[in-house]
């Protein structure tokens, strides 16, 4: 019962307790049947004593207990290898000369503005730091410097946009961060080779307590954040549950129940408790079971580069830190040379503290600390509480904060906010000659994130005032009327449009002034709003709008959109028919049809906010789809023989061949017969085998990789040896430039608007 005992104190607690000095001296450590041990539960649950926590010192003899390296030599590795991906994807490698583009006039937003990029060449160079850094953690190779050049050069990039920030890239520049202070190649690594004093040496515990809690509150925080009641109540990811990947629940639920228990409950629960699941032995299993299957619809379902294969790699530090020598010891004795070793006894390591040899008669004697030691221990426990701390330290960063909580990225509020944008104009006034105009949204800009951040709209209404004056407009007032549902809500203004943003106030630690408070009094619409849009027939669209008394809403309704009327929800609303020079004041339960072609304006004239809806038909679209019903219906016709009466020679392109390069005359038999193919090929993509989406992956990342590394080669070779002829230079981006000879180009086209929005 007593060796039983000891062996599972060695083999719970992950947090802290899975040390790999129990394990390696599993043999030595077996207590005798005349000197039976005694432990508590509290050792037997999270592997260390009562006493441990009574001082500083035994603390610090904790944190700095001597631990097996090989789960940690494994991490590192897989972390090097999914970053070096990474930095040719997500951190844009492959496309980094449309991101920065040398003299052009683009608006930037860095955490700080005295940050700037390189010139393109110079920043091809960054990128190549950073990959050889990543390459150097894969490989174990110069670690400290590898490290140094990968978080360097990688929170160099992060804090140069703001605009891709989101939660995963935080968490690489985290884990670089830990990385860079932890041993990490003390295992299966080329400095180990180099090295023999430090190969297969121990790590103090503190390596993986530092990784594992960092880990567990990324899930458990996330649970935490999506106790939010839009999440609670399926407002957050609504959209999410038509997606293929939830085809098996709709055969015994639901797409509303599967949106609300499956999507938003399931992802509540898993978040909440996978850090716990993964802690415990008999939990973790289940765990791994739970997180895996998490991650890997989560890779299909978002682009989110490397971050479901990197949070895979996380969950092993989970286990035994000795898992990977078990593992790799079921392996063929040839393969022994390049895998990593199974040897059960790691060397001693200064990195550690070990406890004093018994002596005869036995004397208590306390381990020697040395300042590392401590150093460890405080940074471990500081870094702990800082990043408890940071997902709640909105209230010192105000300015960051609109109608959620600070930047996107270091909350870990994953997926909790969904937002659509109906209508953003951008108003310019010359300061001299007041001449007003209007600028296309997103001008000198590569991003849409703007449009919800204070900051960045101040720092792109700052920009664009001093880029107007280069068009002949002196001094520019620049206002904006952006309108935003988040959630599902009402669509409503997140910003005061009377206010010029480039004299506003801004600083990031007291709150925006000009931002316009979110309706949450109105929230309760929302199940409104899901009877209203049942009610209504596929072709009649719906856009739901909120206002703010004394403010107005214009508006202009295409001739596309005929049959446009105005219904009032709640409060009053004035609409002025702008040509006809008329004013109609509707009170709630009334509704008024407004003219196609023409400008409106609605003002809200009622004390409180008014709420109204827009209901449309695309009257040119059902007019389109009206016309593909009738010639769907006459080739099928003529495919089966029923149809009679000749085909006059501009349908004849309809009974050509499927596979048949036709040219029709007709526009709208061209428009039915592009989309025909266009169904047939996404048909074809989703009916693919497992070889076949394998290989269509494979293609275009080969390709994705190619142009990154060939657009790097160039700018080298340019600072080495100087620009080449420009004709030179056109060629071989040209080559660079080459795509794969698979799917059509909307395909592609659709891919790479989903990524850059990510």
């Amino acid at each position: 019962m007593e060796t039983r005992d000891a062996a599972e104190v060695q083999h719970l607690g992950a947090l802290v307790g899975n040390d790999g000095e129990n394990q390696s001296a599993k043999k030595d450590t077996v207590p005798k049947k005349d000197a039976p041990q005694t432990r508590s539960k509290l050792e037997k649950v999270f592997g260390f004593r009562k006493e441990d926590l009574t001082s500083w010192n035994s603390m610090v003899a904790l944190l700095n207990r001597p631990t097996d390296p090989a789960s940690l030599g494994i991490f590192r590795c897989l972390f090097g290898f999914l970053m070096a991906i990474d930095i040719t994807q997500e951190r844009g490698l492959s496309h980094l000369d449309y991101k920065y583009l040398d003299g052009a006039p683009v608006c930037r937003f860095p955490l700080f503005n005295f940050l700037l990029p390189l010139q393109l060449d110079w920043m091809y160079l960054v990128y190549v730091v950073m990959f050889l850094g990543a390459l150097g953690i894969m490989l174990g190779l110069f670690y400290r410097l590898s490290c140094l050049m990968f978080i360097s050069t990688y929170w160099y990039v992060f804090f140069l946009d703001k605009t891709a920030w989101n939660n995963h890239s935080y968490l690489y520049g985290l884990i670089g961060f830990q990385l860079a202070l932890m041993d990490g190649n003390r295992y299966w690594s080329v400095d180990g080779v180099r090295r023999p004093s430090i190969r297969n040496a121990h790590v103090p515990l503190w390596n993986y307590t530092l990784l594992r809690i960092q880990i567990f509150i990324v899930y458990f925080i996330a649970g935490v954040k999506k106790l939010d009641a839009d999440w609670v109540e399926g407002y957050s990811m609504s959209y999410l549950a038509h997606h293929w990947l939830f085809d098996p629940f709709k055969t015994i639920l639901p797409v509303e129940l599967i949106n609300l228990l499956v999507v938003h409950g399931g992802g509540l629960v898993l978040d909440l408790t996978a850090g716990y699941l993964l802690f415990f032995d008999a939990t973790r299993p289940f765990g791994f079971c739970f997180v895996s299957y998490f991650h890997c619809m989560n890779s299909q379902l978002f682009s989110i580069g490397m971050f479901s294969y990197t949070m895979l790699a996380t969950s092993p530090l989970f286990c035994y830190p000795d898992w990977p020598r078990r593992f790799f010891a079921h392996f063929p004795a040839f393969f022994r040379t390049v895998l990593p070793l199974t040897s059960p006894d790691p060397q001693p390591s200064p990195s550690c503290v070990y406890k004093e040899r018994q002596t005869t008669p036995p004397v208590a004697k306390a381990p020697k600390l040395r300042l590392k030691h401590k150093l460890g221990a405080i940074f471990t426990i500081v870094y702990i509480i800082e990043q408890f701390f940071m997902p709640y330290s909105h209230f010192i960063t105000r300015g960051y904060n609109n109608w959620t909580n600070g930047l996107y990225g270091y909350s870990w509020d994953m997926m909790v906010h969904s937002r659509s944008h109906q209508h953003v104009k951008i108003t310019y006034k010359d300061g001299k000659t007041g001449e007003i105009g209007y600028l296309n949204p997103g001008v000198f800009t590569q991003s849409r994130r703007w449009k919800d951040h204070g900051d960045m709209l101040k720092q792109y209404a700052t920009c664009l005032s001093q880029l107007l004056p280069s068009y002949n407009i002196s001094d520019p007032e620049i206002y904006f009327d952006i309108w935003v549902s988040i959630n599902d809500r009402f669509q409503q203004r997140i910003f005061d449009p009377r206010v010029d943003i480039v004299r506003a106030h801004w600083s990031p630690f007291r709150p925006n002034t000009w931002l316009m408070p979110l309706l949450v009094d109105l929230s309760p619409w929302r199940t409104k709003f899901q009877e209203i849009e049942g009610s209504l027939d596929n072709q009649t669209e719906i856009v739901f709008i909120a206002d703010f008394p004394g403010l107005l809403l214009e508006n202009f309704v295409s001739d596309d959109l005929g049959n446009t009327s105005i219904h009032v929800l709640q409060g009053k609303v004035t609409i002025e028919v702008v040509e006809e020079k008329k004013n109609f004041t509707l009170h709630p339960g009334e509704q008024m049809k407004v003219p196609a072609g023409a400008y409106h304006k609605v003002y809200t004239v009622s004390e409180d906010p008014s709420c109204y809806m827009y209901v449309y038909v695309n009257t040119t679209e059902a007019s389109l789809q009206r016309n593909f019903t009738r010639l769907l219906e006459l080739q099928e016709r003529v495919r089966n023989g029923t149809e009679t009466e000749p085909l006059p020679p501009e349908l004849q392109p309809l009974v050509a061949a499927e596979d048949a390069d036709v040219n029709a005359t007709d526009p709208i038999v061209r428009l039915f017969l592009k989309r025909q193919r266009r169904m047939k090929e996404v048909k074809k993509r989703r009916e693919a085998g497992v070889s076949e989406r394998l290989e269509r992956f494979a293609v275009k990342k080969y390709y994705t990789l190619r142009r990154g590394f060939l657009m790097t080669a160039i700018a080298l070779r340019n600072l080495a040896v100087g620009l080449p002829p420009l004709e030179q230079l056109k060629r071989e981006v040209a080559f660079a430039d080459i795509k794969a000879p698979v799917g059509n180009q909307e395909e592609h086209l659709k891919d790479d608007v989903g990524h850059g929005e990510l």
